[in-house]
């Protein structure tokens, strides 16, 4: 079943249809939630969640070529997580380590193959909540200062200092780290 004929049934409370829709795009959900969550099993709640809003608004998604579904739930993932920090400040961020690099985290390849990924998962989920939220938004979801500053509601000075902040920290533990293992 492709995109188009998984959300016309879907819109249409096909059952079927929404576990596909369910197994099909849970991993990639459950990677954006990790991003921002401190533990799995919150990560797993914001999931679950998830999904049911995009079975309550599946109805007002609009189909605009290939792609465009997994975009607008990625979205509303997001928008799940970032609500749930306003409200209980917990996140994680997991993603490539190749964004290490791009992060300014990491200064070379060689670097990057002594750290194994969830070590580096773990050094973000050891930042301050707002350092990790910056991070991630700034890193992962490429918002500007401005608009990470309208959606955590600081400023972009703030949002700044954060990251600055959070890259510091990072690239000490990483440092720390290969000075140890590598």
């Amino acid at each position: 079943m492709n995109e188009l004929e998984l959300v016309t049934a879907c819109q249409e409370n096909d059952n079927t249809a929404r576990k596909m829709l369910y197994e099909r795009y849970a991993e990639q959900m459950m990677g954006i939630c990790f991003r921002y969550m401190a533990e799995q099993e919150t990560s797993y709640d914001l999931l679950h969640d998830g999904f049911i809003k995009v079975f309550e608004r599946i109805h007002l998604f609009e189909y605009r070529g290939e792609g465009s579904l997994r975009a607008w739930m990625s979205r509303l993932f997001v928008n799940i997580s970032l609500e749930f920090l306003r409200r209980r400040e917990t996140d994680r961020t997991a993603f490539s380590p190749d964004a290490w690099k791009e992060a300014e985290i990491i200064e070379s390849e060689e670097e990057l193959t002594l750290i194994p990924d969830h070590v580096l998962m773990d050094f973000i989920a050891g930042l301050p909540d707002g350092y990790r939220s910056v991070f991630n938004l700034y890193t992962f979801e490429e918002l500007s200062h401005k608009e990470i500053g309208l959606k955590l509601g600081i400023t972009e000075s703030a949002s700044r200092s954060q990251l600055s902040r959070a890259r510091s920290i990072l690239t000490k533990k990483v440092k720390d780290y290969i000075k140890v293992n590598g």
